[in-house]
Protein backbone atom coordinates (compact mmCIF):
# COMPACT_ATOMS: atom_id res chain seq x y z
CA UNK A 1 0.00 0.00 0.00
CA UNK A 2 2.50 2.78 1.16
CA UNK A 3 4.23 1.63 -1.79
CA UNK A 4 1.90 2.56 -4.34
CA UNK A 5 0.64 5.33 -2.65
CA UNK A 6 4.42 6.54 -2.50
CA UNK A 7 5.07 5.83 -6.11
CA UNK A 8 2.25 4.51 -8.02
CA UNK A 9 1.80 7.69 -10.41
CA UNK A 10 0.36 4.64 -13.26
CA UNK A 11 -1.23 2.11 -10.76
CA UNK A 12 -3.80 3.64 -8.30
CA UNK A 13 -5.20 1.70 -5.20
CA UNK A 14 -8.52 1.16 -4.97
CA UNK A 15 -8.80 -1.16 -2.11
CA UNK A 16 -6.94 -3.15 0.35
CA UNK A 17 -8.51 -6.32 1.49
CA UNK A 18 -7.91 -8.32 4.85
CA UNK A 19 -9.39 -10.82 6.22
CA UNK A 20 -9.91 -9.10 9.75
CA UNK A 21 -12.49 -6.59 11.48
CA UNK A 22 -10.67 -2.80 10.79
CA UNK A 23 -10.50 -2.64 14.87
CA UNK A 24 -8.11 -6.27 14.69
CA UNK A 25 -6.33 -5.03 11.70
CA UNK A 26 -2.89 -3.03 12.09
CA UNK A 27 -2.59 -3.03 8.13
CA UNK A 28 -6.69 -2.10 7.32
CA UNK A 29 -6.40 0.42 10.08
CA UNK A 30 -3.46 2.22 8.44
CA UNK A 31 -5.11 1.73 4.79
CA UNK A 32 -8.14 3.59 6.82
CA UNK A 33 -6.19 5.71 8.03
CA UNK A 34 -4.67 6.71 4.74
CA UNK A 35 -8.51 7.06 2.81
CA UNK A 36 -8.32 4.25 1.16
CA UNK A 37 -11.18 1.66 0.62
CA UNK A 38 -11.12 -1.56 2.67
CA UNK A 39 -13.19 -4.88 2.74
CA UNK A 40 -12.49 -7.52 5.75
CA UNK A 41 -14.14 -10.59 4.06
CA UNK A 42 -10.44 -11.84 2.22
CA UNK A 43 -11.77 -13.74 -0.95
CA UNK A 44 -15.45 -12.25 -0.64
CA UNK A 45 -14.63 -9.10 -0.52
CA UNK A 46 -13.00 -9.61 -3.96
CA UNK A 47 -15.74 -10.86 -5.06
CA UNK A 48 -18.08 -7.89 -4.22
CA UNK A 49 -15.66 -5.58 -5.63
CA UNK A 50 -14.28 -7.60 -8.48
CA UNK A 51 -15.74 -4.89 -10.85
CA UNK A 52 -13.46 -1.82 -9.47
CA UNK A 53 -10.39 -3.25 -10.21
CA UNK A 54 -7.97 -4.41 -12.85
CA UNK A 55 -5.08 -5.77 -10.99
CA UNK A 56 -4.95 -7.94 -7.54
CA UNK A 57 -1.10 -8.02 -5.95
CA UNK A 58 -1.50 -11.44 -3.22
CA UNK A 59 0.68 -11.07 -0.40
CA UNK A 60 -1.15 -14.01 1.59
CA UNK A 61 0.67 -17.32 1.46
CA UNK A 62 1.48 -19.73 -0.89
CA UNK A 63 -1.43 -21.92 -0.09
CA UNK A 64 -4.31 -18.91 -0.03
CA UNK A 65 -2.96 -17.74 -3.62
CA UNK A 66 -3.49 -21.61 -4.71
CA UNK A 67 -7.12 -21.52 -3.57
CA UNK A 68 -7.53 -17.95 -4.65
CA UNK A 69 -5.95 -17.91 -8.14
CA UNK A 70 -8.98 -19.52 -9.89
CA UNK A 71 -11.58 -16.51 -8.35
CA UNK A 72 -9.16 -14.52 -9.85
CA UNK A 73 -9.32 -15.81 -13.45
CA UNK A 74 -13.22 -16.02 -13.14
CA UNK A 75 -13.29 -12.67 -12.14
CA UNK A 76 -11.56 -12.00 -15.55
CA UNK A 77 -8.66 -10.26 -12.57
CA UNK A 78 -4.58 -10.31 -13.66
CA UNK A 79 -3.04 -11.33 -10.46
CA UNK A 80 0.52 -10.40 -9.43
CA UNK A 81 1.28 -13.16 -6.84
CA UNK A 82 3.97 -12.22 -4.16
CA UNK A 83 4.09 -15.27 -2.73
CA UNK A 84 5.85 -18.71 -4.09
CA UNK A 85 2.57 -20.67 -4.82
CA UNK A 86 4.05 -20.15 -8.55
CA UNK A 87 0.36 -20.71 -10.23
CA UNK A 88 1.48 -18.50 -13.06
CA UNK A 89 5.12 -18.40 -15.13
CA UNK A 90 7.99 -17.06 -12.60
CA UNK A 91 8.67 -13.44 -13.45
CA UNK A 92 11.57 -11.38 -12.98
CA UNK A 93 10.71 -7.96 -14.59
CA UNK A 94 14.30 -6.45 -15.99
CA UNK A 95 14.18 -10.49 -17.37
CA UNK A 96 10.93 -12.05 -18.97
CA UNK A 97 7.98 -9.58 -17.87
CA UNK A 98 7.23 -8.54 -21.87
CA UNK A 99 7.57 -12.52 -22.77
CA UNK A 100 5.00 -13.92 -20.06
CA UNK A 101 2.34 -10.83 -19.83
CA UNK A 102 0.55 -11.47 -22.72
CA UNK A 103 -0.55 -14.70 -22.67
CA UNK A 104 -0.91 -15.11 -18.99
CA UNK A 105 -3.37 -13.77 -16.08
CA UNK A 106 -1.17 -14.85 -13.36
CA UNK A 107 2.33 -14.07 -12.64
CA UNK A 108 4.56 -15.30 -9.81
CA UNK A 109 7.26 -12.87 -8.13
CA UNK A 110 9.35 -15.66 -7.46
CA UNK A 111 10.79 -15.02 -4.44
CA UNK A 112 12.75 -11.86 -2.57
CA UNK A 113 15.82 -14.05 -2.88
CA UNK A 114 14.80 -15.02 -6.75
CA UNK A 115 14.18 -11.25 -7.49
CA UNK A 116 17.62 -10.34 -5.97
CA UNK A 117 19.23 -12.78 -7.57
CA UNK A 118 17.76 -14.32 -10.91
CA UNK A 119 19.17 -11.12 -12.96
CA UNK A 120 22.75 -11.57 -11.95
CA UNK A 121 22.40 -15.25 -13.21
CA UNK A 122 20.43 -14.10 -15.81
CA UNK A 123 23.17 -11.36 -16.67
CA UNK A 124 26.35 -14.54 -16.81
CA UNK A 125 24.19 -16.54 -18.70
CA UNK A 126 23.61 -14.38 -21.39
CA UNK A 127 27.27 -14.02 -21.54
CA UNK A 128 28.21 -17.72 -21.15
CA UNK A 129 26.33 -20.85 -20.31
CA UNK A 130 25.09 -21.75 -16.88
CA UNK A 131 25.59 -24.81 -15.78
CA UNK A 132 25.20 -24.34 -12.28
CA UNK A 133 24.38 -21.75 -9.88
CA UNK A 134 23.65 -21.48 -6.36
CA UNK A 135 22.48 -18.33 -4.34
CA UNK A 136 22.82 -17.74 -0.31
CA UNK A 137 20.17 -15.37 0.27
CA UNK A 138 20.74 -13.89 4.62
CA UNK A 139 18.08 -11.64 5.77
CA UNK A 140 17.46 -10.00 9.07
CA UNK A 141 15.47 -12.18 11.08
CA UNK A 142 12.90 -9.52 12.01
CA UNK A 143 12.05 -8.82 8.32
CA UNK A 144 11.10 -12.89 8.61
CA UNK A 145 7.36 -12.79 8.79
CA UNK A 146 4.46 -15.57 9.87
CA UNK A 147 4.82 -16.07 5.59
CA UNK A 148 8.23 -16.51 5.26
CA UNK A 149 8.66 -18.74 8.05
CA UNK A 150 5.74 -20.77 7.00
CA UNK A 151 6.97 -21.28 3.29
CA UNK A 152 10.89 -21.86 3.70
CA UNK A 153 10.49 -25.08 1.63
CA UNK A 154 8.39 -23.29 -1.26
CA UNK A 155 10.96 -20.58 -0.82
CA UNK A 156 14.20 -22.94 -1.65
CA UNK A 157 11.95 -25.10 -4.20
CA UNK A 158 10.53 -21.63 -5.93
CA UNK A 159 13.69 -19.89 -5.63
CA UNK A 160 15.92 -22.93 -7.58
CA UNK A 161 13.20 -22.77 -10.16
CA UNK A 162 13.39 -19.66 -10.72
CA UNK A 163 16.90 -20.06 -11.63
CA UNK A 164 16.54 -22.43 -14.03
CA UNK A 165 13.26 -21.03 -15.67
CA UNK A 166 14.08 -17.42 -15.87
CA UNK A 167 18.11 -17.25 -14.53
CA UNK A 168 19.08 -19.69 -17.22
CA UNK A 169 20.87 -22.74 -15.20
CA UNK A 170 20.86 -25.55 -16.44
CA UNK A 171 20.39 -26.51 -12.48
CA UNK A 172 19.64 -24.05 -9.71
CA UNK A 173 20.04 -23.99 -5.77
CA UNK A 174 18.56 -21.43 -3.58
CA UNK A 175 19.58 -21.41 0.51
CA UNK A 176 18.06 -18.71 2.91
CA UNK A 177 19.38 -18.21 6.37
CA UNK A 178 17.41 -15.96 8.68
CA UNK A 179 20.02 -13.85 10.75
CA UNK A 180 19.25 -12.19 14.51
CA UNK A 181 21.99 -9.91 14.53
CA UNK A 182 21.08 -6.74 16.54
CA UNK A 183 21.27 -4.79 14.89
CA UNK A 184 19.36 -6.07 11.73
CA UNK A 185 21.42 -6.56 9.05
CA UNK A 186 20.68 -5.53 5.21
CA UNK A 187 19.27 -8.35 2.99
CA UNK A 188 22.68 -9.58 1.52
CA UNK A 189 22.98 -12.61 -1.50
CA UNK A 190 25.72 -14.09 -2.87
CA UNK A 191 25.28 -15.62 -5.95
CA UNK A 192 27.73 -18.32 -7.33
CA UNK A 193 27.76 -19.28 -11.26
CA UNK A 194 29.45 -21.76 -12.49
CA UNK A 195 30.28 -21.99 -16.14
CA UNK A 196 31.97 -24.59 -18.82
CA UNK A 197 34.42 -23.17 -20.21
CA UNK A 198 36.86 -20.08 -19.99
CA UNK A 199 34.76 -16.81 -19.72
CA UNK A 200 35.77 -13.28 -20.52
CA UNK A 201 35.52 -11.52 -17.54
CA UNK A 202 35.11 -8.11 -18.74
CA UNK A 203 32.18 -9.15 -20.70
CA UNK A 204 30.44 -10.80 -17.32
CA UNK A 205 31.22 -7.97 -15.57
CA UNK A 206 29.38 -5.12 -18.03
CA UNK A 207 27.01 -7.45 -18.09
CA UNK A 208 26.21 -7.97 -14.48
CA UNK A 209 26.53 -4.17 -13.96
CA UNK A 210 24.14 -3.11 -16.55
CA UNK A 211 21.75 -5.48 -14.73
CA UNK A 212 22.17 -3.91 -11.60
CA UNK A 213 21.51 -0.46 -13.52
CA UNK A 214 17.86 -1.94 -14.98
CA UNK A 215 17.25 -3.25 -11.41
CA UNK A 216 17.90 0.48 -10.01
CA UNK A 217 14.66 2.07 -11.55
CA UNK A 218 12.33 0.14 -9.43
CA UNK A 219 14.76 -1.46 -6.85
CA UNK A 220 16.87 2.19 -6.09
CA UNK A 221 18.30 0.30 -2.78
CA UNK A 222 20.36 -3.07 -5.12
CA UNK A 223 23.55 -2.46 -4.92
CA UNK A 224 26.24 -5.10 -6.24
CA UNK A 225 28.55 -5.00 -2.86
CA UNK A 226 31.57 -7.70 -4.79
CA UNK A 227 33.34 -6.79 -8.08
CA UNK A 228 31.73 -10.08 -10.10
CA UNK A 229 35.35 -12.33 -10.05
CA UNK A 230 36.53 -15.46 -11.65
CA UNK A 231 37.93 -18.64 -10.15
CA UNK A 232 39.35 -21.42 -12.08
CA UNK A 233 41.05 -18.72 -14.75
CA UNK A 234 43.29 -16.21 -14.82
CA UNK A 235 42.26 -12.44 -15.59
CA UNK A 236 43.46 -13.24 -19.44
CA UNK A 237 40.91 -16.07 -19.68
CA UNK A 238 43.81 -18.75 -19.59
CA UNK A 239 41.74 -22.04 -17.78
CA UNK A 240 43.37 -22.99 -14.42
CA UNK A 241 42.72 -26.89 -13.38
CA UNK A 242 39.14 -26.80 -12.00
CA UNK A 243 35.71 -25.71 -12.60
CA UNK A 244 35.09 -22.02 -13.62
CA UNK A 245 33.40 -20.04 -11.00
CA UNK A 246 31.93 -16.11 -11.33
CA UNK A 247 30.51 -14.94 -8.15
CA UNK A 248 29.13 -11.85 -6.95
CA UNK A 249 27.35 -10.15 -3.90
CA UNK A 250 24.49 -8.27 -3.72
CA UNK A 251 22.89 -6.12 -0.85
CA UNK A 252 19.54 -4.83 -0.67
CA UNK A 253 18.39 -1.86 1.32
CA UNK A 254 14.17 -0.87 1.50
CA UNK A 255 13.23 2.50 0.56
CA UNK A 256 11.62 2.82 4.09
CA UNK A 257 8.26 4.08 3.17
CA UNK A 258 6.98 1.94 5.75
CA UNK A 259 9.22 -0.94 6.70
CA UNK A 260 12.75 -0.48 7.92
CA UNK A 261 15.26 0.11 5.94
CA UNK A 262 16.64 -3.36 6.53
CA UNK A 263 13.91 -5.10 5.40
CA UNK A 264 15.19 -5.25 1.57
CA UNK A 265 13.89 -8.69 0.99
CA UNK A 266 10.13 -7.21 1.60
CA UNK A 267 11.29 -4.02 0.03
CA UNK A 268 12.46 -5.83 -3.09
CA UNK A 269 9.27 -7.84 -3.78
CA UNK A 270 7.03 -4.68 -3.37
CA UNK A 271 9.18 -3.40 -5.52
CA UNK A 272 9.58 -5.93 -8.21
CA UNK A 273 5.59 -6.06 -8.26
CA UNK A 274 4.90 -2.47 -8.14
CA UNK A 275 7.15 -3.05 -11.48
CA UNK A 276 5.49 -5.23 -13.32
CA UNK A 277 2.27 -3.35 -12.74
CA UNK A 278 3.79 -0.46 -14.20
CA UNK A 279 5.28 -2.52 -17.03
CA UNK A 280 2.19 -4.01 -17.49
CA UNK A 281 0.36 -0.64 -17.93
CA UNK A 282 2.57 1.09 -19.49
CA UNK A 283 2.07 -1.64 -22.56
CA UNK A 284 -0.09 -0.52 -25.55
CA UNK A 285 -2.30 -3.92 -25.13
CA UNK A 286 -2.33 -3.27 -21.42
CA UNK A 287 -5.80 -3.15 -21.45
CA UNK A 288 -6.55 -6.25 -22.93
CA UNK A 289 -3.95 -7.61 -20.40
CA UNK A 290 -5.67 -6.32 -17.63
CA UNK A 291 -9.22 -7.26 -18.66
CA UNK A 292 -10.52 -3.69 -18.78
CA UNK A 293 -10.60 -0.59 -20.77
CA UNK A 294 -9.08 1.70 -19.30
Amino acid sequence: MYKILARGDAVELERMIGIFPVEESEGLQAAVDEGVDVGTEGIDSVREHADEFDVVFEATSAKVHSQNAPVYRDLGLFAIDLTPAAVGPYTVPVVNLDDVVHSEDNINMVTCGGQATIPMIHAVDRVIDVGYAEMVSTIASKSAGPGTRHNIDEFTQTTSAGMEAVGGADEGKAIIVLNPAEPPIMMRNTIYAMVPDTVDIAEVRDSIYDMESEIQSYVPGYEVTLDPTVKGQDEVGFDLDGDVIVTTMIEVEGEGQHLPPYAGNLDIMTSAALGAAERIAAQPSAAGALGGDD
